[in-house]
């Protein structure tokens, strides 16, 4: 009873939007990245693999996100980097936005509750051509020209809405998107995924775990030059998906602790930490890049600090560039979002 009301009011606030009017629009194109699920489906590494696609492209991206889970929110505004150098720390900008700023050089990344003023910030002051969306499928005030829609055969699996089940909305809502991205699926389950869901566009999506880098007191972090047992550590959405995966790439994990996601580190969660992973027998503490966000101000540690960038990739990828910049090219020709 309570999921089928959920249900209704996401359509019914999603039917409200649709109206003419109900939306603002900025001057450059806007790309959403969004899912149906709570957390954990890889919307955030997508969005750094989709920034660096388009400065490829030539272009010049503008990362809107909400900075959620901000210790220092404020109003309007924050300009977490210019696309050439960091402007706020994590308090002001929130772990996800803040590693996207330290990951992809290049890219602007503005927080704020209105998306549309980042945006406008974003066009006015820092020349950028396109915009992306972080976790916008549900962002509705905002006109996007292309929503790309992260759905797992998970969802499939268990279709209830909040707070019986983990959808956002229900799952007929996918067919709004113009393409979807299906983790760890071949293209044939894809593409019945798409046909499911009455989507046109899909494209599949590859995760994998890239070398761990050792978080150094200065410069940039250092390739891990050796393995021994570690204590893993997480505060994301799924930490025993990371634990799991740590595992299987044959690292020795001799004991984790997972916590809430965005979690804010004290000292007396490192002095935890660090104690229980000495008496483990662990050489070092490994986590997740965006928990690394939240732990940069307790350096230098007690004991060494590896984390696991997470590399995400659209595929096919020659198809889905051709795709993309086919969108970008009708959406400037329709008279919105000419590039400079």
């Amino acid at each position: 009873m309570l999921g089928t009301l959920y249900a209704h009011i996401a359509l019914a606030r999603r039917r409200f939007y649709r109206r003419e009017g109900r939306q603002r629009r900025l001057q450059r194109p806007v790309i959403s990245v969004g899912n149906l699920r709570v957390g954990g489906t890889g919307k955030t590494p997508t969005v750094a693999h989709l920034a660096r696609v388009l400065i490829d492209m030539g272009e010049r991206p503008a990362i809107l996100s909400r900075g959620y889970a901000r210790s220092a929110a404020i109003d309007g505004v924050v300009v977490v980097s210019d696309g050439r150098r960091l402007r706020a720390d994590l308090a002001a900008s929130g772990d996800e936005p803040l590693m996207l700023a330290r990951s992809v050089a290049g890219a602007r990344v503005l927080v704020a509750a209105d998306r549309y003023l980042a945006g406008r910030l974003a066009e006015i002051h820092l020349a950028a051509t396109v915009h992306l969306l972080d976790d916008g499928f549900q962002h509705f005030p905002l006109s996007r020209g292309t929503d790309l829609v992260i759905v797992g055969q998970e969802d499939v699996a268990d279709p209830r809405t909040l707070p019986m089940g983990r959808l956002r909305e229900p799952l007929g809502s996918a067919a709004a998107a113009d393409a979807i991205l299906v983790p760890d699926a071949s293209g044939d389950q894809a593409e019945a995924l798409a046909r499911r869901l009455n989507v046109a566009a899909v494209f599949t999506l590859t995760r994998e775990a890239a070398e761990p880098l050792r978080l150094d007191l200065f410069g940039p972090s250092a390739r891990v030059s050796s393995r021994g047992p570690v204590y893993a550590l997480a505060g994301v959405a799924r930490p025993a998906r990371f634990f799991e995966e740590l595992r299987a790439s044959g690292w020795t994990v001799v004991g984790t602790a997972p916590f809430p996601d965005h979690h804010r580190y004290t000292t007396g969660d490192l002095a935890g930490l660090v104690a229980a992973a000495r008496s483990a027998g662990a050489v070092a503490l490994m986590t997740t890049e965006k928990d690394v966000m939240r732990l940069l101000s307790f350096r230098p540690l007690p004991l060494p600090l590896m984390w696991v960038p997470l590399d995400v990739r659209i595929e096919p990828a020659p198809a889905f560039r051709r795709w993309l910049g086919e969108r970008l090219a009708d959406e400037r020709s329709a008279g919105r979002g000419a590039q400079a």
